[in-house]
Formats: C-alpha cells, structure tokens, sequence
C-alpha cells in the first residue's frame, strides 16, 4: 500500500458524534501526517472542525433533508473528483458498503453489515470492521482505523488554547437538542430541578456560570428568574458566538455540570471535570469510565432504556430523579 495523500473520512451525525469521531482521525493524522484528511458530515455538525485543526476540510451531506439521494448522488460525485486515497465509513447500514464502493476510492473501511451470501460489507470493503456498539463509542469508532494504524487515540482532544483555570468555578450548562424533546426523548432537568442545583452549588461558596445554545433559551431564562441576582451566579447566555467559544469557558471551569449532549463532549475533549447527567441512555457508550468524567445518575432497573429498547422516553422517568446534594458532594 502507498503512502496515502488524500482520506475521506465519513461520519453522519450530530455535533456530538464527530467530536466522539475525533481520535479515529487523531490516530490516522499521526500514522500519516503528510495526508489531507477531508471530513464528510451533516451541515450541522460542520463547526466540529472550529475544534480541531486534525481536519483539512469538511464534505456537507444532507441526509436528513428532503432531497437524501440527491444528496448522497453529489457525495458520490465529489468523492470521485475528489481522488482520495482511502475512505472509512462509520454507518452500520447495509448500503453503506455500495456507497463506498461508487465512489471509486481504492482503499475502502467500514464496519461489517449484512449477513450471508449478499454481505456487502465482505465484499465490497477492502476490510470490514467488527461493530461494538456496547463500548464507549469512541473507542467503537477509532476500531475502523485498526486495519491501518496501530496507533490509539484513546479519548476526543479539541485544541481551546491557553487558559487559565478559576479556582472553584463551575459552569452549568443544562440544556438538550429541540430536536430531542420535540421527539420525546426527555434526557435532561426541568428548570426548576436545575435552578435548584445551581442554588446549593452556591450555597458552597462556589462560583456559578450558567450558559446555553439558542435551543436553551426558555431554560435559561426561567432559571435565571429563580435564581435572580444571587452572589458568585453570572448567567453568560448569548456571549458565546460560536463552539469554539464554548471550549474555551469550559476548560476555563474547574467543573463542568451538563446533560448527556454535545457539552459534554466539549468538557472531555478540554480535559475538564465533567459530570453529565444521564436518565434513559447509556453512560457507557457516551462518557469515559473515570474519576475524571462522572454520570451523574440514579440506577433503576428500567435504566438504560433510550435507542436500544425503546425511541421515545416513558412519562415516569424515575431514571431522572436523583438526589442532589449527592451532586453536589461529587462537584
């Protein structure tokens, strides 16, 4: 095999999945650091490369607009035109080998799919990958690498520049995707839950940044009406005019305090404390399993529930009611 010049890496999801998506790149970055690395991805997740200079360029692909095969038609174009050396593919879908295999790129990865005489993915991959999806899903992705590299990038690293940390800070950051609660899949505190954490964190003397996305909008601004104008409470809401922006505050934090979304991702890839609350999913799959990065969750027996056995969340959520001066001891 020569050296590669070009690699098409292909990963669709929020903006979360691509930073999990990150040390599979990392690790292909060092075996071949001479390689433009090229990222295709939804349009919404395209500020993932504002948090890594791993990523030469990014490929947009619509797959969840209304024009899907169109869209997946310019993807097989562009790739074509685009003369790439390699491609990996983190889709578990059956016609995921066939995509790949259109696009005329040699060197094709991909996890298996399929079973029998009409697996695709054994026949059309240059290698077809094991798919775990019952580990942390980093190391899940970075497994596509594995026939390339020997190389492990263990964990997401997003490149905040310098900053200084302030002593017994803890940035909140309570909010979830629209697009998960207008689907029912309520994974996060009401406000009021919320504004109460905030108010026994300052109760230890400590220093409280609240901050959000403009899907948080209503959240923040009825916890702020609870909280009012409490000593050591700052509500940043609207200072931060892009991801980057985010990274930097929250390594700037001592602690970070999130729902299980794309904050959290940002928490571990800074190297910052981070407890994430976790109620229907699974913390195994989505945060490293160290002292350093905590689910904060309350483990019934229906819990995880969410993706795996059931695509909205139940009206009880038990999963979601956890004592919060137990949050607190681990801040």
């Amino acid at each position: 095999m020569k050296t590669p010049k070009r690699i098409l890496m292909v990963n669709f999801g929020g903006i979360g999945d691509e930073i999990l998506f990150l040390p599979a790149i990392s690790s292909l970055k060092k075996e071949f650091p001479q390689a433009k690395i090229t990222l295709a991805l939804e349009p919404r997740s395209k500020s993932v490369k504002d948090l890594s200079n791993l990523i030469d360029d990014v490929m947009c692909v619509d797959i969840k607009g209304k024009n899907k095969y169109f869209e997946l038609l310019k993807f097989v174009i562009k790739a074509r035109l685009g003369k790439y050396d390699m491609v990996f593919s983190s889709g578990a879908n059956n016609l995921i080998p066939l995509l790949l295999f259109m696009t005329g790129i040699t060197y094709r990865y991909g996890f298996e799919s399929g079973k029998g005489p009409f697996n695709l993915s054994k026949i059309l991959l240059t290698k077809a990958v094991k798919l775990d999806k019952n580990r942390y899903a980093s190391f899940m992705y970075h497994e596509l690498v594995t026939p390339v590299t020997d190389i492990k990038t263990e964990y997401p690293e997003i490149d905040a520049g310098e900053v200084e940390k302030e002593p017994n800070s803890v940035l909140v950051h309570p909010g979830v995707s629209k697009m998960s609660v207008v689907r029912h899949m309520i994974k996060t505190w009401t406000p009021e839950i919320w504004a109460e954490l905030i108010q026994k964190i300052l109760n230890t003397g400590k220093k409280v940044y609240l901050i959000g996305g403009p899907d948080d909008k209503e959240c923040i601004e009825k916890i702020v009406e609870i909280i009012g104008s409490a000593l050591n409470f700052e509500n940043l809401y609207g200072t931060t005019k892009n991801i980057m922006d985010l990274a930097r505050l929250t390594k700037k934090a001592e602690v970070l305090v999130c729902s299980d979304s794309a904050p959290m991702h940002i928490g571990v890839g800074v190297g910052t404390k981070t407890l994430a609350l976790f109620g229907p999913t699974d913390e195994k799959k989505l945060i490293p399993n160290n002292e350093k990065y905590i689910a904060i969750k309350n483990n019934v027996a229906c819990r995880p529930c969410l993706w795996d056995k059931r695509q909205t969340t139940c009206e009880n959520l038990e999963c979601l009611k956890i004592d919060l001066d137990e949050v607190v001891k681990l801040i």
